[in-house]
């Protein structure tokens, strides 16, 4: 049986941070890459070759001196562009092939080769903002990747759901203001980068298209679950996007080192399989993934796998699995979510 998702991997996306030590590092993706060559994983997903975004397609979300700052790190042994955000000879070239690694996965899945996939890259980049690198991002590949969509194929409606244990601050300002992208984040809070409480909804015509999530540290996966199923599934429902991405960080993983979540490969498992029912009701099925965050190596691989086993249809997950993260307790955040949006979406 022929594919129907797609991956994108490459070993440029290796080169940066490669011998610098940093929790970010090259053996996040080379432990994902080892498990793609499983036996129960191998000839399973439609390969995708990855090309580096332009200077004019970075300059859809970031400046031109943001854009020139990455750019002069290139071959450079090491530069710091702020606190924890770090570049090494390679970085610069890793940085636009993980931009245009995303739009090369909203080119295949636009054209019908694949009706979904997980560009596995980095540097992540939801926390790269329009002037300046971030918290390991150096640009916005989501951001990015939705304005690719809406420029080159004419979409006019995106959702995109960041499940990143971090606020994807830089995501949620390039679209502040914008009615036309739909973006949730569920994070814990407060914590890195400061961002994302219940009233930032949005400004002006964006009002609304906003929708924080903010979570104590303890929540798992049925909290997930519920808060998919109960928030951005009726909110999305209504906004009715053409294409819907997901900024996909595993630092909720039960033993991540960076966060207090407790979420665990069925638990991803299931946030994709709600994902996937969404994307399918809404928007032709059609589900661009990309790698943020998640630090325990063998926490990502397992999670990594999970996701990739249910977007081919090979689930983890068991009836019994879905029952009882079903029959979970909702948590108070959602009526509390509920609270705030209700005005913007009176069908909560």
């Amino acid at each position: 049986m022929s594919s129907t998702t797609g991956i994108v991997c490459h070993d440029t996306y290796k080169k940066h941070l490669a011998g610098f030590p940093h929790v970010e590092s090259p053996e996040r993706l080379q432990v994902i890459y080892d498990m793609l060559d499983a036996a129960d994983m191998a000839g399973k997903f439609v390969s995708i070759s990855p090309r580096p975004a332009t200077h004019d397609e970075l300059a859809w979300i970031h400046n031109r001196s943001h854009i020139e700052r990455v750019a002069a790190t290139d071959g450079k042994a090491h530069a710091s562009l702020d606190p924890d955000t770090q570049t090494t000879p390679l970085s610069y070239q890793a940085a636009k092939m993980a931009a245009g690694g995303l739009f090369s996965l909203v080119d295949k899945i636009l054209d019908g080769t694949v009706k979904n996939g997980f560009a596995l890259v980095r540097p992540p980049g939801h926390h790269a903002e329009e002037d300046r690198a971030m918290g390991f991002c150096l640009f916005n590949n989501v951001a990015l990747g939705a304005r690719y969509a809406m420029k080159t194929y004419g979409l006019k409606r995106i959702l995109i759901l960041d499940w990143d244990l971090h606020h994807g601050n830089a995501t949620q300002k390039s679209f502040y203001e914008d009615p036309d992208i739909l973006y949730f984040s569920t994070h814990q809070y407060p914590h890195y980068p400061g961002t994302g409480s219940l009233g930032e909804v949005g400004s002006g015509e964006g009002v609304g298209f906003t929708v924080n999530i903010p979570l104590f540290p303890g929540y798992g996966d049925s909290d997930f679950f519920k808060i998919i199923e109960q928030i951005v599934y009726p909110i999305g429902s209504a906004f009715k996007p053409e294409l819907v991405f997901v900024s996909a960080g595993f630092d909720t993983y039960v033993a991540d080192p960076l966060g207090g979540m407790r979420v665990t490969p069925k638990g991803y498992a299931a946030m994709t399989r709600l994902m996937m029912d969404f994307a399918k009701t809404c928007a032709s099925e059609r589900l661009a993934m990309t790698l943020e965050g998640g630090y325990h190596l063998e926490g990502l691989r397992e999670s990594v796998r999970a996701v990739l086993k249910e977007l081919v249809g090979d689930s983890i997950l068991t009836a019994e699995d879905l029952k009882d993260f079903e029959k979970g307790a909702v948590p108070p955040i959602v009526q509390e979510v509920i609270q705030v949006q209700k005005d913007y979406w009176p069908l909560l």
